[in-house]
């Protein structure tokens, strides 16, 4: 694989600073974000409707970025396979699965769930090679799988479980964790973040687009509803800093301390999921989200003693 394809990361002089805050902002706006998901199904606004426009004033948002930065998005074969498959597996699939699950199985639930990218991420760069295996992220993996395993038996067990919106939902860390992977891998050469967020973001919008063409999906919104319309403009600010910060944090730390935006996000989410939405904690919520804390922590520890010993080599 061509090595010139993946971000520049600089291990032998680390600076935290920008990474760190681009990984907790990012989280928080992924927190609220979720919410948002729930507070959209209470105003009976679709899900692909709401997605739809909120990617699509993200684009447009990070387009007008690029635009006055003069680093709008390139346009070739390589750009165009990478806003296509970037926006399929980190943006329309797995958001589109994260927006129609949550008023099905809560909030709170989606919120933890989106912190299992960095397991599974590690779990690919393993397979791919990209990262040799390490006992302690191992155990880590092991540990965060047990707290969803908890989580899901849990919701499973709740008289009025939807087994299809559970298995739904956690489909969409997969999604997620391959998405990592690929924008690591197929960085396109020479490309920076604020010119591929809005390559990816318009892609992604296209994609929805075509869904809406299919039978009993549409992105109609009702104009005369002013809440939805707020609503929708919030949270395309909130996907036009998110992905931004994605990209930044990409670039800037790799693709395992990127997948950590889901655990600061559930950090987030399920608070404000309980104390302000009122919904009721996640069964199994006191174990399986110290099992998944206990896993991210791990794997991110392991992941820091593995960048060490590579400083010392150099």
């Amino acid at each position: 694989m061509n090595q010139l394809s993946r971000p520049k990361i600089l291990h032998h002089r680390p600076n935290w600073f920008v990474p760190l805050i681009c990984l907790l902002a990012g989280g928080v706006l992924i927190g609220v974000s979720t919410n948002l998901a729930k507070y959209a199904g209470e105003l009976k606004l679709a899900p692909l409707a709401f997605l739809f426009w909120s990617i699509t004033g993200a684009a447009i948002i990070l387009f007008i970025i690029a635009l006055v930065r003069d680093e709008l998005p390139p346009l070739n074969k390589r750009s165009f396979e990478y806003y296509l498959v970037a926006a399929l597996v980190s943006v329309a699939g797995s958001n589109l699965i994260f927006f129609s699950a949550v008023p099905q199985v809560g909030a709170g639930f989606v919120a933890l769930i989106i912190a299992l990218p960095p397991l599974l991420t590690y779990l690919g760069a393993i397979l791919l090679r990209i990262e040799r295996f390490n006992a302690l992220r191992a155990v880590g993996v092991v540990a965060a799988l047990l707290g969803v395993g908890v989580l899901a038996a849990r919701k499973f067990s709740t008289p009025d479980a939807s087994v299809f919106w559970i298995l739904l939902a956690l489909c969409g860390p997969v999604l997620l964790a391959i998405g990592n992977l690929y924008r690591t891998l197929r960085w396109p050469n020479n490309a920076s973040p604020s010119s591929l967020a809005p390559g990816m973001l318009i892609a992604a919008a296209i994609l929805l687009g075509i869904v809406s063409m299919l039978p009993s999906f549409s992105i109609a919104v009702p104009l005369t509803e002013s809440k939805s319309l707020w609503l929708i403009a919030i949270q395309a600010l909130i996907f036009a800093g998110q992905f931004l910060l994605l990209f930044l944090l990409q670039k800037t730390g790799g693709p395992v301390l990127l997948s950590l935006l889901g655990a600061v996000g559930a950090i987030v989410g399920v608070p404000v999921a309980i104390f302000l939405q009122g919904e009721a904690p996640p069964e199994g919520l006191l174990l399986g989200a110290s099992l998944i804390g206990i896993g991210v922590a791990l794997v991110t520890w392991g992941g820091v003693k593995i960048a060490k010993v590579s400083i010392e080599e150099i």
